[in-house]
This record gives C-alpha cells, sequence and structure tokens, in this order.
C-alpha cells in the first residue's frame, strides 16, 4: 500500500509547486491504488475497506521509520516500530481473513499485564501467530 505515500507526495508536489497535472498522477495512482485493493478486500462490512487501507498505510510508514532509525544506529527504537507495524499488519489480515471473532476477545486485567513478559499474548498475539501461519507472500 505505499501507493498511499505516492499519491501523498503528489499531492505535496503538486501544491508546492502550484502545478495542477501533478494531481493528475494523483488521480491516476489512486485508481491503480483502488483497482488492487479490490483485489485483496472482495468482501467488507461499515468501513473495512477505509480501515485495511489505513492499516496497509501505516505498516508502511512505520517500516519506513524504523528503517531511518535503523539507519541512525536506533535498534532499539526501530525494532519497536518495527513490532508496530508486524501488529498494524496482522490486524489487517485478521480483518480479511477473520480467524478470530472479535467478540470473543476479553479485556485483561491490568494487574494481569506485565511489561517484562517477551511473547504477546490475547488478540495480537494469537492473530500475530496466525499470520505467521498462513500468510505467506513468498509462495508463488
Amino acid at each position: 500500500m505505499n501507493l498511499i505515500s505516492i499519491e501523498e507526495h503528489f499531492f505535496f508536489t503538486g501544491a508546492k509547486t502550484g502545478k495542477p497535472e501533478y494531481y493528475d498522477l494523483l488521480y491516476q495512482t489512486r485508481e491503480i491504488r483502488k483497482e488492487l485493493l479490490k483485489k485483496i478486500i472482495t468482501e467488507y462490512e461499515g468501513e473495512v475497506w477505509c480501515i485495511s487501507k489505513h492499516l496497509l498505510a501505516a505498516t508502511m510508514r512505520l517500516m519506513e521509520v524504523g528503517t531511518k532509525y535503523l539507519q541512525q544506529g536506533e535498534k532499539k527504537e526501530a525494532e519497536n516500530l518495527f513490532e508496530k507495524a508486524y501488529e498494524l499488519y496482522s490486524l489487517f489480515w485478521g480483518l480479511k481473513l477473520k480467524p478470530l471473532n472479535i467478540a470473543d476477545v476479553k479485556k485483561i486485567d491490568d494487574n494481569q499485564l506485565n511489561a517484562h513478559d517477551e511473547k504477546k499474548t490475547g488478540f495480537m498475539g494469537k492473530l500475530k501467530e496466525i499470520v505467521q501461519k498462513i500468510v505467506d507472500c513468498c509462495v508463488e
């Protein structure tokens, strides 16, 4: 979904330069994004279409910023952002594949949370496990 970033760059370039042809490129890019997203999001209710688009865009943004932190030698901050990016990516697939019923997710008491826990449990932990097992973009 880096196409959204391209749309944004066309917008800002058009606004900064005053050249409306960049808005035409923005529109063409948006049409490509919509066409491709329709192939991924075939069924949706409510605002799942927009949520999906924003989850993928935020995933890419966090990866991009994480990479910049990595380049600056701030490995811990980069890893934190990469973890968050993967959580959003997993959430996207959770919406797409519907492996978990959100109604079944129970609130965890604050006293049960431990900042030193290495492995995430609960909704996000289960979702990430499922995505790791069933979503493989490298299979052709």
